[in-house]
């Protein structure tokens, strides 16, 4: 259009003053005499001929830059059809539309021959019966326009057939005066010449407005019916071609249905008179009773979190304005299923916790092969005025114990530990930091893969301190969490959750583990088409190896290990299948989460409130984890089991669980532990005392023992020799004061 005011510009004035001429020399007629009109002529000759002039000029010059400026909009029916997109529309991965953004408008495109014949009759004969004689304009229907609009003393009517409607509807705008109507005439001449009339009436069907938000008859059908067009009655097909008249006005479900049912009859009386169909079924049509079976607009009321977090992401990458006016479709990652199923289970576990001081809950669901976020939930409800507007999925919390396999990681990548090593959980000081556990009870000597499994602190901070908070920092931002700050010395209590961490961050750090160490960025849409189906985005790979696969596998092993933890949590965290798990609670109850993962799917969740308020003694294990087993299982519900697959370099032997060391014998104190190559521990335990069930080492043990490699390992005695554990007068870092103010010393599991 600004290529057209340009060039209107260029006219000489006399030419751009022709349309107020005219409004003005009308203007005078209307008052004067016979005599005074014949002297007007007179003495205006030569403006008039002027004016014809200008007219002239402007008449051929318009069709000219019409063609011009629109030619690309009329390229192609996808163009037509969606050339007045504009916002966003969001798809689920089934292609679904689930939410749309800036006022965009979502319609379901179908063929003409989805579309029954009598439906697209219906239209015919009410709004164009010409339709397929004319070659776009009616010279009848414009003479009928200029008669209301003379009658009316304004303009009132358009006589437009269903080529100049589409044109109207899809390119120009609405606004009603002659230059729109004769641009619309002449792109109505273009279209019939490019394409068919099937055509023409395919994209006419698929653009036109229903009212209740429906565009095209496909939607319609849906909206006012709940079926689909290809089963419209004829009855209800000349219903719907009445109602686009006056959308508002005629819509049965909230404008006037008496009117709407008059015009329905006559369109089937024009049926009948044009041939379309027999007296007969006129009749029957006639008598039929319309049932309304109107399917609830269910856009913009589902993932709202997710869709705003995509809108975010869309406005950081192509500016808002863009964006706004883009028309994108954009293919989500959502699962709309499980999304349903994720946010009913918060709702319910945040009702059901209230007499416990909970207000809010969030979950995260995450394909760990492709980052991809199946499902997001940042609140227990969007419409609540406290706390449903906040996206806890994306806001920093305290995670609690649920660090801790991150630094357990670290530690046996650099081989400080194995899943057999002993550490102590005693009493003990780091300088000023004193970490208790969670019952302020102490087990003495334990196995790793038992201090894990059960969440207890004192041996974490251990594993922290071999490892050292500087490189523990590293490995949680390899493992893709972005929220810790470089100024901020989080000291030991980081493996106790010290950091605020976004919950989709952990969730994705845990990712890592069931991807067997392959890390993605988490994505929330794949795909990004514009308006006319071009493509703007397609997702692109983008993992990388974090973490070892056989490290990854450990880590897997422990937290899926149901006998190793059970003792702290019973079976309150098992599932129909085996699944790697652990929880996480803040000091005072602030925050209560539990992540767990299969290698098909990666589930988080986070009880608590947003204020920080604390909640009345609810943990990771209590608050969290029934909505992880729920989401965990409708994800996978009717799937096969895929196990965590044992890489070669994983071999396995028994050890004693009174010190870690190598056990000869099958024993009931012993049990199978898993081992990176060249860490089993070559010394024996000293069981002499067979079982029954007693045989020979395994070959795996034989041929590590014949194989060992120049890294010694690090188990072979118990760890407190290599690595001493501090004393009240050692301090492991310089800011252990401080490090421990970050976290309260008792964290739950």
């Amino acid at each position: 259009m600004d290529r057209i005011v340009s060039s209107a510009k260029a006219l000489p004035s006399r030419v751009r003053a022709f349309p107020e001429y005219v409004s003005n020399a009308v203007d005078r007629l209307k008052h004067m005499n016979r005599h005074d009109i014949k002297v007007f002529f007179i003495k205006s000759r030569k403006p008039i001929l002027g004016a014809f002039l200008a007219g002239c000029i402007i008449m051929v010059l318009i069709p000219i830059m019409t063609y011009i400026y629109f030619v690309r909009d009329l390229s192609s029916k996808d163009r037509i059809i969606n050339n007045k997109n504009a916002g966003v529309i969001l798809l689920d991965r089934t292609d679904k539309p689930f939410f749309t953004l800036f006022e965009a408008r979502s319609k379901n495109t179908i063929t003409l021959d989805s579309i029954p014949d009598h439906t697209q009759k219906a239209f015919i004969a009410v709004e164009d019966k010409d339709f397929y004689e004319h070659p776009g304009f009616s010279i009848k229907g414009i003479g009928r326009a200029i008669q209301t609009n003379l009658a009316s003393e304004e303009f009132a009517a358009g006589g437009s057939t269903i080529s100049q409607q589409l044109m109207k509807n899809t390119i120009l705008s609405q606004n009603k005066n002659l230059l729109r109507k004769y641009q619309e005439l002449v792109l109505a001449i273009e279209l019939e010449r490019s394409y068919s009339k099937d055509d023409i009436l395919e994209m006419y069907l698929n653009t036109v407005y229903f009212g209740e938000g429906a565009f095209g008859v496909e939607d319609a059908s849906k909206r006012y019916f709940s079926k689909s067009a290809s089963e419209l009655t004829i009855a209800e097909s000349a219903l719907l071609s009445g109602i686009i008249r006056a959308p508002s006005a005629l819509s049965p479900l909230s404008g006037d249905l008496g009117r709407a049912t008059k015009r329905q009859k006559l369109i089937l009386s024009l049926m009948q008179d044009q041939g379309y169909i027999s007296e007969q079924e006129e009749r029957t049509a006639q008598d039929q009773k319309i049932v309304f079976e109107p399917t609830e607009q269910d856009i913009n009321d589902e993932a709202v979190h997710f869709a705003l977090m995509v809108q975010k992401k869309l406005i950081d990458e192509y500016g808002e304005q863009q964006v706004a006016q883009s028309g994108f479709v954009v293919k989500t990652t959502l699962d709309s299923a499980l999304q349903k199923t994720a946010q009913q289970t918060v709702a319910n576990q945040v009702q059901r916790l209230s007499r416990n001081d909970v207000t809010n809950a969030a979950a995260v669901a995450i394909d760990p092969k492709t980052g991809e976020v199946l499902a997001l939930v940042g609140s227990h409800d969007w419409d609540n005025i406290e706390n449903g507007k906040v996206n806890m999925a994306i806001e920093p919390r305290q995670p609690g114990s649920s660090f801790k396999p991150f630094i357990y990681a670290r530690a046996l990548e650099d081989r400080l530990i194995t899943a057999g090593t002993i550490l102590k959980d005693e009493e003990v000081s780091f300088g000023s930091y004193k970490p208790r556990n969670y019952n302020n009870k102490f087990r003495g000597k334990i196995i790793a893969r038992y201090a894990l499994a059960n969440s207890l602190n004192i041996p974490a901070v251990h594993v922290m301190n071999m490892v050292g908070v500087k490189n523990g920092v590293e490995t949680a931002r390899n493992l893709g969490i972005t929220s810790l700050k470089d100024d901020v010395d989080y000291g030991l209590p980081l493996v106790l959750g010290a950091a605020e961490v976004p919950l989709i961050e952990m969730t994705n750090a845990y990712a890592v583990f069931a991807n067997e160490g392959i890390q993605n960025p988490y994505i929330l849409y794949t795909e990004i088409k514009s308006k006319t189906g071009d493509s703007i985005f397609q997702k692109k790979e983008d993992s990388k190896r974090v973490l070892s696969e056989s490290v990854a596998y450990i880590i897997s092993s422990i937290l899926s290990d149901k006998k190793a933890r059970a003792d702290t949590f019973g079976g309150s965290l098992n599932i129909s299948r085996d699944a790697a798990v652990k929880t996480g609670t803040t000091n005072d109850y602030k925050d209560a989460l539990t992540i767990g993962y299969t290698p098909q799917i990666v589930v988080g969740a986070w009880v608590g409130n947003n204020d920080n308020a604390p909640m009345d003694a609810v943990a990771g294990s209590s608050g969290a984890a029934p909505i992880w087993r729920l989401i965990m299982e409708s994800f996978l519900r009717g799937k096969p089991i895929d196990n965590f697959d044992r890489p070669s370099n994983i071999l396995r032997t028994l050890i004693c669980l009174e010190n870690g060391l190598k056990a000869e014998v099958a024993s009931t104190s012993a049990y199978d532990e898993y081992y990176l190559r060249g860490t089993i521990p070559t010394q024996g335990c000293g069981l002499i005392s067979p079982t029954p069930t007693q045989g020979a080492p395994k070959e795996e043990e034989k041929k590590e023992e014949d194989t060992p490699t120049s890294t010694p390992a690090p188990t072979q005695t118990p760890i407190e020799q290599q690595n001493p554990t501090p004393t009240t007068q050692l301090t492991p870092t310089t800011t252990a004061s401080s490090s421990a103010g970050l976290i309260p010393s008792v964290i739950n599991p």
